[in-house]
């Protein structure tokens, strides 16, 4: 059976918003007073359910489940079975509610790619402190400098209420994944015929967005494993406005023993140990400056994305398990239909990047983005990403199970966040400025 869709213009969403009493501008106290109310989440996405309740209402997210980050995760849902399968030969019934890039990776791979839908589960949720301070950047935060900085907010999520793309850009960057983390994780770039050396990194964050100072996060990033690409270290200190101060990144290379600036990890500049399959600000999906398009908010729709991604987190599973030619194995991805915000990124007028344009997919409870469709220059579909989202439920963090590009020209993709051979995570992990300096780069190369 042919199913519908709901797919709002902005006109049309902003009108019903506006009549509800839900937008204004420069951020309202009735608006902001609305989050976490009868209508909207605290985080500011529809609290009420969707698609004939499919989608069901959301009740607080998944506060407990089995395993956690010392032991290992295990699947809250495990026993579910898909309630369908979407396949090359089936797409055409479910394509209202696909992106143009997952019917491209169906065409492309009709033997192989397809995308079991499982029961819908809305599980994300944070601290209350972070809730409170969503609450405070409703009523404050603003856009400066033609939406190249945000100011009046703390932490986290300035726009719980977004009326722009470069709002939901914003939000993306800026969302709660606790104080800091370490982690060690596996990246791969299998070649067409699915071979792949894996990449093994260790990773340090810190995230402390402040305007005042013009801080986002603090990044740091190892690569331990192959002894050929061992000891090289990426440092980055990111800016919040990059066009006020560009990102500082440093990177130290074991075999010349020295630190030197890298204003090239940045943009379409190469995404390190990726083999030209990821540009720099392709790690997290997206990350960096949003100064190079102009970003237009199409506006909310219903969409089968990548969710609820356990399975990814299995340590009983290996990369050999998950890895396979051409995209990850199907047996062990999980989609789920929930509402979205589609923004369109365009390379304005003087600008340069590889991707002409950007086709984003924010899911509506985190403003993670969930899914990109990436276009060259000719207006062609070029790559294909996905965010694997989970939901951290013993530290209250959404993030990702495992981030992926697929190339449509070349056969190839990338997929990294892979924990399946690797220590994991870290949440206990206190960070400092110190450990994030030009001068700590030698000493984590040399660990």
């Amino acid at each position: 059976m042919k199913q519908t869709t709901r797919n709002f213009t902005l006109g049309g969403l902003a009108t019903a918003l506006l009549a509800a009493g839900l937008l204004a501008s420069g951020g309202s106290l009735l608006a902001a007073d609305r989050l976490g109310g009868n209508q909207l989440t605290p985080m500011g996405a529809e609290r009420a359910g969707g698609a004939g309740g499919r989608i069901p209402a959301w009740d607080g997210g998944l506060k407990q489940g089995p395993g956690n980050w010392k032991d290992g995760y295990g699947n809250p849902f495990a026993a579910e079975k898909p309630l369908y399968v979407i396949t090359a030969q089936n797409y055409t019934e479910y394509q209202a509610r696909l992106a143009p890039g997952q019917i491209e990776m169906l065409k492309k791979y009709p033997d192989t790619f397809r995308i079991p839908v499982y029961p819908t589960h809305r599980t994300a949720g944070y601290p209350q402190a972070v809730y409170d301070q969503v609450k405070q950047n409703a009523r404050d935060a603003k856009l400066v400098d033609k939406g190249n900085g945000v100011e009046g907010f703390n932490q986290v999520t300035p726009f719980p209420l977004p009326k722009t793309g470069v709002e939901l850009v914003w939000n993306h960057s800026t969302r709660y994944r606790g104080p800091g983390a370490e982690r060690e994780v596996t990246l791969v770039t299998p070649q067409a015929n699915g071979n792949f050396t894996p990449v093994t990194l260790s990773e340090e964050f810190m995230f402390i967005a402040d305007p005042v100072e013009n801080s986002l996060f603090y990044f740091l990033q190892s690569v331990t494993a192959p002894a050929r690409l061992s000891g090289t270290v990426l440092l980055v200190q990111e800016t919040m406005n990059q066009v006020k101060e560009p990102r500082r990144a440093w990177i130290y290379n074991a075999g010349q023993r020295r630190v030197r600036r890298a204003p090239q990890v940045a943009y379409d500049g190469p995404g390190t140990a990726a083999d030209g399959q990821r540009t720099s600000d392709g790690l997290d999906v997206f990350n960096g400056a949003p100064d190079r398009y102009e970003w237009k908010l199409v506006g909310k729709k219903e969409m089968y994305i990548p969710y609820n991604s356990y399975k990814l987190l299995n340590t009983g599973l290996s990369v050999n398990d998950i890895v396979q030619a051409g995209h990850l194995n199907p047996e062990h991805s999980r989609y789920e239909l929930h509402r979205v915000w589609q923004v369109e990124g365009t390379l304005r007028d003087g600008q340069r990047h590889i991707y002409a344009k950007r086709v984003m997919y924010f899911d509506e409870d985190t403003y993670q983005i969930a899914h990109v469709d990436h276009y060259d220059g000719r207006g062609n579909l070029w790559r294909v990403a996905e965010g694997h989202t989970v939901q951290f439920h013993d530290v209250q963090v959404p993030w990702y199970a495992a981030e992926t590009i697929y190339d449509l020209v070349n056969g190839r993709y990338i997929v990294s966040g892979l924990i399946n051979d690797t220590r994991g995570y870290n949440w206990d992990y206190q960070a400092q400025r110190s450990n994030f300096t030009p001068a700590a780069l030698s000493r984590a190369g040399g660990r």
